[in-house]
């Protein structure tokens, strides 16, 4: 993905940009709004855009026993939306204590203005910065004449909206609400990881699956249950199957959860490909969660268990195609 970058050493040289700075976790409707104004603004003088984020969360680094943190997003899948919508490059710096410790005054001059010539800041009237967060919007106002930049806010009442938005959708993710979330989210949430072995019980019955691991940790995991989707393999160095992007999805029937009919305890995320055969092992796939189609339950045996797939796999076809026919409609 080459508008993201690692480290602010990684940064190609520029004379100026238009900076603005945020999680900007799932990157939905509220989101799109802020981010399309940076674009225009970057656009009407004639800068590139920037975003600057960071990884770890730093909620992570301050309360590393806070275990409630859930993302939306990992960094891939922010920046995939991000740099879709126009912004030029999300800048990923790590949080450390030596970033933590920076007063606004240091981060402004130290950060924006040597690191990134900054030359126009856009950020909404609640954004924090610097140590333990003691710098705002009006600090960025103060200093803004010394180095020479401008700022311009994003209001109260859009940050305001992003800030429900972001709850509203976490909640109805947890709760089962799929088409909720999807809804405020702007499209499908989706999970990202690698393929990893499982257990090939699936193979047993007839229904092979691709477990997956998701590599950010503190990303959000719906409902548990089963869904219907669509699975996306990413173009990665070492993909050893052909690229399948976005108008070459293949629909899946997944599950997520403890499969109380095997053992009921390890935590899986289990995609079965429909109309697919190949190694996937070790390739990075994204799912892309269309439907809820039912919770998770335990069957009383794996015939019982192996009757109910073949039932969600054709409920999940018949639900995909509906979704294709009106979303094309």
């Amino acid at each position: 993905m080459s508008g993201l970058v690692f480290g602010i050493d990684n940064l190609p040289q520029h004379n100026g940009y238009v900076v603005t700075q945020g999680t900007f976790d799932g990157v939905h409707k509220g989101h799109v709004h802020v981010l399309q104004q940076v674009v225009r603004i970057a656009q009407q003088e004639h800068l590139p855009s920037i975003l600057i984020t960071f990884h770890p969360h730093p909620r992570l680094i301050v309360n590393p026993n806070d275990k409630s943190l859930a993302l939306l997003s990992s960094i891939k899948e922010k920046a995939q939306r991000i740099l879709d919508l126009g912004i030029d490059t999300v800048l990923v710096l790590p949080f450390t204590e030596e970033i933590a410790s920076l007063s606004p005054e240091e981060f402004i001059s130290n950060i924006l203005v040597q690191k990134l010539k900054v030359k126009h800041m856009v950020v909404g009237y609640d954004h924090r910065f610097g140590k333990n967060r003691s710098g705002g919007f009006q600090e960025l106002i103060q200093f803004a004449p010394k180095f020479g930049f401008q700022v311009s806010e994003i209001s109260p009442k859009e940050i305001d909206e992003i800030a429900v938005s972001s709850t509203r959708i976490r909640k109805a993710l947890q709760n089962g609400n799929l088409n909720e979330a999807n809804e405020l989210l702007g499209y499908n949430y989706t999970l990202t990881g690698t393929v990893v072995h499982g257990q090939k019980r699936g193979r047993t019955i007839g229904f092979p699956t691709a477990n997956l691991h998701i590599d950010e940790p503190s990303k959000l995991i719906p409902n548990y249950g089963v869904y219907a989707g669509f699975a996306c393999l990413l173009k990665t160095e070492n993909s050893t199957q052909p690229f399948l992007g976005t108008t070459n999805r293949i629909p899946l029937v997944l599950n997520l959860g403890v499969r109380p009919t095997v053992d009921g305890t390890q935590f899986v995320i289990e995609a079965h490909l429909l109309d697919f055969s190949g190694d996937l092992y070790d390739q990075e796939l994204q799912l892309e969660l269309v439907e809820f189609i039912r919770p998770e339950k335990k069957f009383e045996s794996f015939d019982d268990l192996k009757n109910q797939i073949q039932l969600d796999a054709l409920n999940a076809r018949t639900l995909l195609q509906s979704y294709l026919k009106n979303s094309t409609a």
